[in-house]
C-alpha cells in the first residue's frame, strides 16, 4: 500500500519500564493525564489517508476506515450535547454504518451505547487524547453486550458482533490535534496492555447517564484512585518501529472515520485470517498545523454492530 508522507510527528506510547509485574495497571476515563504509568514519546512518520481515499474503505482490511457522509444535525446543537445526539445523530450514524460498511446490508441491529465530545479547551472535561489505545478488550466487548442488549445477548454473542467508533470533527476541519490510527496490518495483539478503566462514583440515585456531569478533576488527585471505581478494560499499545501511522489531514466534518475496536470474526480471537480486530488511536500534535488553526472539536460514538 502506498500513501502520502505528510508529517512526522510525537506519539504516546506506555513505557514498558512502568508496568509492574503482578499490578494491573489503571487509567482515568475523566483525564488524560490520571493514571499508574507513565508514557514514552517516540517520533514516527504519519501518512495522510486522504489522496488514497479508495484504499482506506474497509475495516475488516485495515482496522479503520472513512468516508464522505454529511450530517444533517446542528453542529453547535451536538457540541451542547443536548437531546439531538440521542436522538438524531444517533439515527444518523446507525445509517452510516448500514451504509458505508462492506457488510453494512447483513447487519441485523446497531445498539449505540455512549458518545464522547471532546474540545481542546483547557476547561473541558473530556479533551483530545494523546495516547495510542484501543477503547475495549474482547472481555470489555462482550461485557458491553450483555449490559446493553439485556435478554437478548446470549443470541447476539453467537453471531458475529463489532465494536466500532463513528468519529466526526464538527462545525470546522480537525486541522489542530488531528486523530492519528495505526494500520491493523502493521500490529500485533501482542502490543497490546491490559489497563482497568476507572470512572468517578457517583451518587446512589445516578442515572447512569453521565452527560453533563462530567467534571474536570483536581491535579493534586490524579495519582491516587479514591473516589474511583472499575467499569471498563481498555489496552494501552507498546512500541513497535514498525506501526504505520494514518490520519485525514484536515479532515472535515462532512466526513466520518470508523475505528474498529473489536471483531468476533478477527484474526486476533482466532477467526478469519487477515480480518481486523482492533485499532490503536491517538489524538496527536502535528508540527504542519497552521497558526491560527481553530481548536480541535469532535464527537465519538460508539456502536455494538451485529449480524
Amino acid at each position: 500500500m502506498t500513501a502520502s508522507h505528510s508529517t512526522q510527528a510525537s506519539f504516546r506510547y506506555i513505557d514498558p519500564a512502568s508496568i509492574i509485574a503482578g499490578k494491573k495497571p489503571w487509567a482515568k476515563v475523566d483525564t488524560g493525564e490520571g493514571r499508574s504509568f507513565s508514557r514514552l514519546d517516540i517520533s514516527r512518520p504519519v501518512y495522510d489517508a486522504g489522496p488514497r481515499a479508495d484504499e482506506f474503505r474497509n475495516v475488516d482490511s485495515t482496522g479503520f476506515a472513512f468516508h464522505t457522509y454529511p450530517s444533517r444535525v446542528d453542529a453547535k446543537a451536538v457540541l451542547t450535547d443536548g437531546p439531538v445526539v440521542r436522538g438524531d445523530y444517533y439515527a444518523e450514524v446507525e445509517r452510516a454504518l448500514r451504509d458505508k460498511l462492506v457488510d453494512g446490508d447483513k447487519i441485523k441491529r446497531v445498539i449505540i451505547f455512549d458518545h464522547t465530545i471532546r474540545v481542546r479547551d483547557p476547561t473541558a472535561a473530556r479533551q483530545p487524547v494523546q495516547s495510542v489505545h484501543v477503547d475495549q478488550t474482547p472481555a470489555a466487548a462482550e461485557a458491553r453486550v450483555r449490559r446493553h442488549a439485556g435478554e437478548d445477548a446470549d443470541e447476539l454473542l453467537k453471531g458475529r458482533y463489532q465494536l466500532i467508533n463513528v468519529w466526526r470533527p464538527l462545525e470546522h476541519a480537525a486541522s489542530d490535534f488531528p486523530l492519528g490510527v495505526i494500520d491493523w496490518r502493521s500490529a500485533s495483539k501482542d502490543d497490546l496492555v491490559k489497563v482497568d478503566l476507572l470512572y468517578p462514583n457517583r451518587e446512589p440515585d445516578f442515572d447512569g447517564d453521565d452527560r453533563g456531569k462530567e467534571r474536570l478533576p483536581s491535579a493534586d488527585s490524579l495519582a491516587s484512585t479514591e473516589g474511583y471505581h472499575v467499569a471498563g478494560e481498555t489496552f494501552q499499545v507498546l512500541p513497535r518501529d514498525g506501526h504505520r501511522f494514518y490520519y485525514v489531514k484536515d479532515m472535515s466534518p462532512d466526513q466520518v472515520m470508523f475505528i474498529k475496536c473489536f471483531d468476533s470474526e478477527s484474526e486476533d480471537v482466532g477467526g478469519r485470517k487477515g480480518v481486523a480486530g482492533f485499532t490503536p488511536h491517538t489524538a496527536f500534535s502535528d508540527p504542519n498545523t497552521p497558526p491560527g488553526a481553530k481548536p480541535r472539536q469532535s464527537i465519538e460514538v460508539r456502536c455494538l454492530v451485529f449480524y
